[in-house]
């Protein structure tokens, strides 16, 4: 196949009627210079698919600077191309780098598993270099821990600005990699919003992040405040200027939570 195709333009995980989220560029095949490519593409993440069939797919994913080795938001643009193409079934696995990651299709969206969630009670920890009033603190993990921490409202969530030096002490301080600041309600029939900080991940603030949703999910469950009567939960990823909507999916296990995460991915011109 020509190695100059163009590639389909994703927005993923944006939230409805607004342009939030992350672009991502889809590559239907892997040849020539993956890397070159990828800078030309016009977006900030390019995923190639270098091999598919009905149940599986092995992809690689680049920035415009070089080779990252797995991206959420890459595999959900992937497979909502594929699917697209009628090449997918509705369960399938996906591989990036040395990473295979089970994902399914639920009422439209593609969801990854991001593991089981494991919530612990946080240490004593000081937060006023964060400018926060925490209502509950506690420690999350689906793999990397993170500091889960519970503001007074959505009002309160927006206004902070941490700074990231005092980020990262926090997370030293309490054994963990992450910040997610949370609470409740949001727009669009979300019913928790959130923050997702990762300084010592080598980001200030994240988009996007399913795997930061997936912990709150399960600090969520071990205070028993997820919803009744549904096993799926909507949130909105409020960082300034580019929101985000993710979905998850969730079942009680014997020590924790299941967890997967996913949301929307929609064809947009580059």
């Amino acid at each position: 196949m020509d190695s100059l195709v163009v590639p389909t333009h994703y927005r993923v995980l944006s939230p409805p009627q607004a342009e939030g989220g992350k672009t991502v560029a889809v590559f239907p095949e892997a040849a020539g210079d993956l890397q070159a490519r990828a800078a030309a593409s016009g977006a900030p993440l390019s995923v190639f698919v270098e091999a598919v069939d009905a149940g599986s797919v092995t992809l690689r994913v680049f920035t415009p600077l070089k080779e990252k080795g797995s991206s959420d938001s890459g595999a959900l643009a992937a497979l909502a191309f594929l699917h697209g193409q009628g090449e997918l079934l509705d369960v399938v696995d996906v591989r990036m780098g040395e990473e295979v990651l089970p994902a399914q299709l639920c009422g439209g969206e593609w969801l990854l598993r991001q593991g089981e969630v494991q919530v612990t009670q946080a240490p004593p920890v000081d937060l006023s270099p964060l400018g926060l009033e925490a209502r509950s603190v506690q420690v999350a993990s689906a793999g990397r821990p993170n500091l889960m921490v519970e503001t007074s409202d959505t009002a309160a969530l927006d206004a902070l600005t941490p700074n990231a030096e005092a980020v990262a002490a926090v997370n030293r301080a309490t054994g963990t990699t992450g910040l997610v600041l949370y609470a409740p309600g949001g727009p669009g029939r979300a019913e928790v919003s959130f923050r997702a900080f990762g300084p010592l991940r080598g980001f200030e603030e994240d988009a996007a992040s399913s795997q930061m949703f997936a912990c709150l999910v399960g600090a969520l469950g071990a205070q028993g405040r997820l919803p009744e009567g549904t096993n799926l939960l909507r949130g909105a990823q409020r960082m300034p200027g580019t929101p985000a909507r993710l979905t998850a999916q969730y079942a009680e296990t014997g020590g924790g939570f299941e967890v997967w995460v996913g949301g929307s991915a929609r064809r947009r011109d580059p």
